[in-house]
């Protein structure tokens, strides 16, 4: 197991996590290693960007568009000399 040492911790976030780990019931260390662990594991699944986006809002439902019929066709570009 590998060991991290967090240096220039806030007293405020010390004192939020004792406090968090004596209602769980765990030390403050054990509760750290919990956080650490959730939080690396939420990270989004790897995929397509595209497909993460629609996956979040999905649930929500959408709306159909009308999209309207193009009129000219698309233009060529030049290319200079």
């Amino acid at each position: 197991m590998a060991s991290l040492l967090i240096r220039d911790l806030d007293d405020d976030v010390k004192e939020r996590l004792r406090v968090r780990a004596a209602n769980h019931g765990r030390s403050m260390e054990a509760e750290a290693r919990l956080i650490i662990a959730s939080a690396v594991a939420a990270q989004r699944p790897v995929g397509r960007l595209g497909s993460y986006i629609h996956a979040q809002f999905a649930q929500l439902g959408g709306i159909e568009l009308e999209v309207a019929p193009r009129e000219d066709p698309p233009r060529v570009p030049e290319l200079g000399e």
